[in-house]
């Protein structure tokens, strides 16, 4: 499935959506660290990757956000 209504601000829907989707798993909000430079490339590779049914970097991608919002908020 892609997520594009917009030409720019999908990445900010997606996070959105990812932190209601992990608010709902009973979650804190997801703590996205700035997505710029390094990070933002990573990220369009996992799309990208996603798009050739391969979920492995999305995973990673994910996990790390994941454990460093449980960093923050004292729950790991």
């Amino acid at each position: 499935m892609l997520i594009h209504p917009f030409r720019e601000g999908n990445g900010r829907v997606a996070r959105i959506l990812a932190v209601l989707m992990g608010l709902q798993a009973g979650l804190p909000a997801l703590y996205f660290e700035d997505f710029s430079g390094r990070r933002q490339r990573q990220c369009f590779a996992a799309v990208q990757a996603g798009l050739d049914r391969n979920s492995e970097p999305m995973t990673k991608l994910f996990t790390a956000v994941i454990e460093r919002t449980l960093q923050i908020h004292g729950e790991q």
